[in-house]
């Protein structure tokens, strides 16, 4: 028997916590038991939280009734198996709970790593079920592993965001604004747009007012714009709206002003999650939602075996260097410091600077 500490969030209330004791039993025929060593917290989490129902994210990691498990990226080390092929000892990375230890169950077991089989993760985006084994794995830096917990899986999304809007011609607009602008998907979006796109689209920054001198030492963006002037800003150039924030008001904001100038926008995260709401018809176009394993799927059949892996290593390669004149790392273990990371982002009062790796 392994005893496992979960870190459960209210479904109803994300500022609810606790921390509870799993009794894991024994293994079965064809499960594994990995310890999980650290994973990174970062606003796209809480987005995991406030989307939890509508997008299905709490059915990843199974909690008592009314409670969830938050999802997390990071790396775990196998210390028990009854699998053929899966070792004790072995390093992996993928998402998991906010917890010390998981039971999964693996399947596909190749070279580069397996998928977890357990029936209730079937029903959800296959990327989210693949763990990677560190030591075959050639985007895997030992040295940069909290980089890589931090801003990989983020910066898929920003790799397929760019991806998206790069394959749609940018809908017809010169300019592509993201809200959230300090947000770690925005500034590897931003990083895409700047670097690949440089003269086709300008790239607007749509930041709080303590946040905007961040933002624009990151040199990512052409022009930072202060949520407070919006109404201010030029408007003369057709635009998207890529919207990080998912801020009623904000969002409301950038239609009114670009009006039939904005081509497209749509919503990926929920960085401030409590102001999230649909709010009356919009001018311009209606709002979609963005959701990379649509773009994944699609780019699987385009790009063939192999494509995505190829060309998201390449940019990633690329981009990685880039965050050490913004990005610092932060570590924390333990409940206490747990708890209060959570809390911190939770209320929106975490530091775009930091980058958090945490450990139970």
């Amino acid at each position: 028997m392994t005893t496992s500490t979960d870190f459960l969030v209210s479904r109803k209330n994300l500022h609810e916590s606790k921390l509870v004791e799993t009794q894991l039993g024994p293994l079965k025929p064809g499960q594994a038991l990995l310890k999980i060593d650290q994973f990174a917290f970062t606003a796209n989490n809480v987005t995991y939280g406030a989307f939890g129902d509508a997008m299905m994210y709490w059915n990843f990691f199974p909690a008592p009734e009314g409670w969830g498990r938050i999802p997390v990226w990071g790396f775990g080390d196998v210390v028990e198996s009854t699998v053929e092929g899966v070792k004790p000892g072995e390093r992996v990375y993928g998402y998991f709970p906010m917890s010390t230890h998981v039971v999964m169950q693996p399947s596909r077991i190749s070279p580069a790593g397996f998928s977890d089989a357990a029936d209730h993760r079937q029903k959800m985006a296959a990327i989210y079920n693949n763990y990677l084994r560190t030591a075959t794995d050639p985007g895997y830096d030992k040295k940069r592993e909290t980089e890589q917990a931090l801003l990989r899986p983020l910066f898929m999304t920003s790799f397929f965001i760019d991806d998206l809007l790069a394959d749609n011609d940018f809908f017809g607009a010169r300019e592509v604004v993201l809200s959230s602008a300090s947000s770690k998907t925005s500034l590897g979006l931003a990083h895409l747009l700047h670097a690949n796109r440089r003269g086709q689209v300008g790239v607007v920054g749509l930041t709080s007012k303590s946040n905007a001198g961040f933002v624009e030492a990151t040199k990512y963006y052409d022009r930072v714009v202060t949520y407070d002037a919006i109404a201010q800003s030029p408007n003369d150039t057709t635009a998207v709206y890529v919207d990080m924030a998912g801020s009623g008001e904000v969002r409301a904001a950038v239609h009114q002003h670009w009006n039939e100038k904005l081509k497209y926008s749509c919503s990926v995260g929920a960085t401030h999650w409590d102001q999230m709401a649909a709010g009356a018809k919009l001018p311009g176009p209606r709002p979609a939602m963005f959701f990379a394993p649509d773009q994944i799927k699609k780019r699987s059949q385009d790009w063939g075996p192999g494509g995505i892996e190829r060309r998201t290593g390449e940019a990633w390669m690329k981009f990685i260097p880039t965050v050490d004149r913004w990005m610092k790392i932060v570590k924390g273990s333990g409940r206490v410091e747990v708890d209060r990371v959570y809390r911190e982002m939770v209320d929106g009062k975490g530091k775009p600077e930091q980058g958090h790796i945490l450990s139970l």
